[in-house]
Order: structure tokens, then sequence, then C-alpha cells
């Protein structure tokens, strides 16, 4: 249930009992997270943000803003501290977007929730930068006597009489410097000017790596005065059939340089937002402390990660959240509860008979407030062991710090008991 105060109730139902991917289809400035809806199996795209009955509001697995007209609602996780503090929240986005946690001082809250978008920058920016600079078609201007484009009568008699061996011309030519790549640059400018800059911008060696090549193509014409003109400019998002890319990352630094209208949107009945599917971040954030464990995490590689259930066919591919050798881990950010979910606990079993998994199980985050793993029980067969971590989330932090803090222990504390785990089953092993 989301707390919420003064809300006009007639915007927010148009939002509510609505599934979400019509909604995004509806309005482009509704930005969900994966932008591959339902990859993660929970129906996510079906689903709906809120449900909206008299007086009783409903969310769901979304996390983030949603609002129509001037309406605006703070959907927070269930781990929220109150109601304007989401440290879980915050602290996944920094985990999964690779953000400096100790850059940000400044306590989360609702207020500076958009500063989301700012999280997103780095993301978007490698993503695109994988498919090299954006080249596009530009109008150059020449002077010389090397002609190769149309001549330009009016300038070559302005400049060239008397005739000096020179004609000016026009040509079209690909160029690194276009309107795209300068709406990067305004951005990479903007989010300079941020108390969070820093961290955004300079938290690796990567991101580092992109902007000064971006400043590098675009410092020849750049201007911090020319924004609005290459805001203009790129009213139009790209289609190019090869820097595909880059189409995501324009949406997000035209919705970044006009910050003051992403909250309220000028036509009436928009709807505009930014939310997060909870089963994605947690799976995600797990794989940031769990590959420290040596799991690999399919849903970030190729095929070649899939589990195949058959010997003789590959149409029936399968991919588990993490696995390693003799060990099946599942994530899950729904209340997780037991006796198990049928569905969970035979796709969990599959996946241990196909690899002969010794080990498999679950691991979700929890208000309990220590770290559990649990045994469910010894399969029948080949004798794989099903089991159940669950993660304690923090629930009286003074601060951010202490929050951060703690979940820094907690994952250490993780870390070594699938560590132990792994051990101990080499260890039966050698003993055989």
């Amino acid at each position: 249930m989301s707390d919420f105060e003064i809300l006009n109730i007639g915007d927010l139902s148009g939002i509510a009992n609505r599934n979400l991917i019509d909604l995004q289809k509806e309005n482009p400035d509704l930005l969900v997270f994966p932008k591959t809806l339902g990859q993660y199996r929970d129906d996510i795209e079906k689903s709906h943000i809120f449900s909206l009955d008299e007086e009783n509001l409903t969310t769901y697995n979304l996390m983030g803003f949603i609002g129509r007209n001037s309406s605006q609602l703070t959907i927070s996780s269930r781990f929220a501290k109150d109601d304007h503090n989401d440290y879980f929240l915050h602290y996944l986005l920094q985990k999964v977007f690779s953000i400096n946690l100790l850059k940000f001082d400044q306590t989360p809250s609702k207020e500076n929730i958009w500063d989301f978008l700012l999280y997103l920058f780095p993301y978007y920016l490698k993503k695109a930068y994988t498919q090299g600079i954006y080249k596009a078609y530009k109008k150059a201007e020449y002077n010389d006597s090397n002609v190769k484009g149309t001549i330009d009568v009016k300038r070559h008699i302005l400049r060239n009489i008397p005739f000096t061996g020179k004609i000016a011309y026009t040509t079209r030519e690909h160029s690194y410097n276009n309107n795209l790549t300068q709406l990067i640059r305004h951005t990479i400018e903007y989010i300079k000017t941020h108390p969070f800059g820093s961290g955004i911008l300079a938290n690796d060696s990567e991101i580092r790596d992109i902007v000064s090549k971006f400043i590098f193509v675009t410092d020849r014409t750049f201007s911090n005065n020319s924004r609005q003109k290459t805001i203009s400019a790129n009213s139009k998002l790209i289609s190019h059939p090869f820097f595909t890319e880059y189409r995501a990352l324009q949406k997000i630094c035209l919705k970044i340089l006009r910050h003051d209208k992403i909250t309220f949107g000028k036509d009436k009945d928009k709807v505009y937002g930014l939310l997060f599917d909870g089963a994605w971040l947690w799976e995600e954030y797990l794989n940031k402390v769990l590959m420290d464990c040596g799991f690999e995490h399919p849903k970030n590689k190729t095929s070649s990660g899939a589990i195949f259930l058959f010997s003789d066919s590959k149409s029936y591919k399968r991919y588990p959240d993490f696995w390693k050798e003799n060990f099946i881990l599942d994530a899950k950010y729904k209340n997780f509860s037991e006796p198990l979910d049928r569905n969970d606990l035979n796709q969990i079993i599959s996946y241990m008979y196909v690899k002969q998994a010794k080990v498999g199980g679950f691991i979700y985050p929890t208000k309990n407030h220590i770290l559990e793993s649990k045994n469910i029980g010894l399969l029948n067969g080949y004798s794989g062991f099903v089991k159940i971590w669950t993660i304690p989330i923090p629930s009286k932090s003074d601060n951010f710090s202490e929050f951060i803090k703690t979940m820094n222990a907690t994952e250490q504390e993780l870390k070594r008991n699938l560590t132990t785990e792994q051990r101990a089953i080499s260890q039966q092993q050698f003993g055989k």
C-alpha cells in the first residue's frame, strides 16, 4: 500500500488499473526499466502500476514516480524507512548504475528522485558507445582548389573575385561533430554542474574515457549558449539502422536538459514518470555482488549462457539467474514465504537436474534483522539440496551512510556464506 498526500483522484484514475505496456505505448514520456518488459518472468508488463478503488491505492513491484497533469505519485519500495526516505531504492540504483556511493552525502528523498535520470546517463552512454561515436551527414562549406561538392556561386563571387585559384563549394560529409553528439556534450556539461556530477561522470575509467572522446569531437564548435538550439535540433529522435542504442541515449539527454518540463507535462492528460521493475533491480544488484563469488548471470550474456533441457534439441533453453559449478541461484524480489510456490520450486529443481547441481535455491530481500541460510530439503534422486537465503534490509538506519555501511557488511557475509557452501561441496566430491 502506497501512502499519498493530496492527489487529484481524477488524474490518477487515468493511470490506475491499466497495464503498463499500454500506458508506455501511449505515453513516450513514461520511462520504464528494464527497456525489455517481461524479460524477468514477473509479467510486470501485464500488471498495473497501481490499482485505485475508492480511496484505496495499492502498488505492486514497480518503484519510482508516476504522474498525470499536475498530480504526482511517489511509489516507494516496501523497505522504505518512511514516506520520505527510500534508502533501499537509492542504494540499488546506485549499485546497478555504478555510481560512486561515497560521493552521495545528501540523504535520498522523494524530492530528488528525478536525479535518477542522471544515474542513467552513464549506463546509456556506455551502451551507445559500444556502437562507436555517432556519425551523421553534415553540410560543410569549403573554399579551396579541391572541389568535391556543389559550387556555391554566390559565395564564390564574394570571396574569389578576382580569381585566386580557389573555389567556394558545399558538400555533405560524415562528421562526429553533429546535433546528437552536441546534445550529449551539453548533457555532460550540465551534469558537471550538479552536486553529484563528479560521482556520475568520473566513477570509473571507462566512463571517463568515453566522456573525454565526446568532448574532443565536439569541442571545436561547442558553446553553452547553444543549448536550446541543440535541444530543438534533436526534437526528432534518430532512427539510424546501425546506431540503435543512441535513440535511448538521445531520449535521456533530452529529459535531463528539459528537467523543468519533466514533472509537469504541457499536454493535458499526458502521463509522465520514471519507474523501475523491482525484480529487475534486485537481480541486477545481486549480479554486482555475486560476480565476486564466481557466479555467472546468463541474462547479461549471449545464448551461450543458456541451459538446454534436452540433449538433442536447442529449442527448449532456460536462463537461470545465477549459476556456477554445482550451484544454482534464483533471485526473488516478491514477498517470499514457505511453503514455496509450486512453479518456483519446479523451476529450480529443473535447473538443478539438468546441471546436476548439488545446491540450488532462492535469494530474496527481507525485513528480518539477520542473514539466514535455510535448508528446505534434500531432493530424492541425485540428492541435491534446495535452500533459501534471506537478505536483511536495514529498517532503522538513521541516515543513508549508515544504511550503506550495513548493506556492505551484509554483502560480505553473504559472500562468505556462499564461498563456504561451495567449499563444502568441493570437499564432499573430493572425499568421494
